[in-house]
């Protein structure tokens, strides 16, 4: 079994009677009936149903646990602070006290890990467990660190936030969050909801984050990817061989039925389909 400690995810506890319902009416997942050991991906969305930022929420004793870039946690509790009212609920950031760690791949989990939950998006990203603050991997399991668990992170096909999609700018179908389980769309409003059931009604998403093979180096975060003159998405995170694009997927396909070849750079890009992903590429019917 692998794993890392993600020093760059942050956490946050809410906590009180209204914990729940209260990320409820602003989540697009179902959070707040979350059962002890269990979590959900889900995200919170502006007014204009961009994704301000992606979490995992897990159930704790009391409340709920969100799991989310750690850069972005002082923000959150604010806006959570903002939207709260009178819920009898409380935001409390935990991340001095939490670590986070991953792990995944063969071998039975190690016992006594505190707060273990598995990842809600593809059972092959593994599990979650919350450490406290000078806690380590368990024995047995091998470190393979941050760089490893985004290598794998990669090869699933699998977006971060703020590496592959641009928080503030990127509607969740564009970040596959509704491919994710990251989506409720039977549960009640929340922010951004009614343009996130449009965009899944009206399958109105054109770009997306998917896979490239890549010949070449890997480019840089950002990188644009042409189709000849025109510019048709950015890179995102990559490895050697492969990595992630945010592409507008109809002129991807007008380029290679064209014989276009795309480009970052000097790396020549081809678009892969992930294993996971239920929604039709151009020029083929939905699964």
């Amino acid at each position: 079994m692998r794993g890392a400690i993600l020093d760059m995810r942050g956490t946050i506890e809410v906590t009180g009677a209204d914990a729940g319902r209260f990320l409820d009416n602003l989540l697009s997942n179902d959070v707040g009936g979350l059962a002890p050991g269990r979590a959900a991906y889900a995200a919170l969305l502006t007014p204009q149903g961009k994704i301000a930022v992606d979490l995992l929420a897990s159930a704790i004793p009391g409340g709920v646990r969100l799991d989310a870039p750690k850069f972005l946690v002082p923000d959150l509790v604010r806006k959570l602070g903002l939207y709260k009212l009178r819920s009898k609920a409380e935001v409390r950031d935990t991340s001095a006290e939490t670590r986070v760690a991953v792990l995944w791949g063969d071998g039975l989990l190690p016992n006594g890990l505190p707060s273990l939950v598995f990842d809600p998006r593809l059972a092959a990203l593994g599990a979650r467990a919350y450490l406290p603050a000078n806690g380590a991997l368990p024995e047995g399991v091998i470190d393979v660190g941050p760089e490893g668990w985004r290598a794998h992170r990669v090869t699933l096909g699998v977006p971060q936030g703020g590496l592959d999609f641009v928080y503030g700018d990127a509607f969740p179908h564009e970040a596959c969050m509704e491919q994710l389980n990251g989506i409720d769309f039977k549960k009640g409003c929340y922010v951004g909801q009614e343009i996130v059931s449009r965009m899944e009604h009206r399958g109105t998403a054109r770009t997306r984050v998917a896979p490239v093979r890549i010949d070449g180096l890997p480019p840089e975060i950002g990188a644009a990817v042409t189709a000849g003159e025109r510019v048709i998405g950015r890179m995102g995170s990559a490895i050697e061989g492969r990595g992630l694009a945010l592409l507008r997927l109809d002129r991807a396909e007008e380029a290679r039925a064209a014989g276009v070849p795309l480009m970052a750079g000097a790396a020549m890009l081809t678009v892969e389909k992930p294993a996971w992903a239920r929604f039709a590429f151009p020029g083929e019917t939905a699964a």
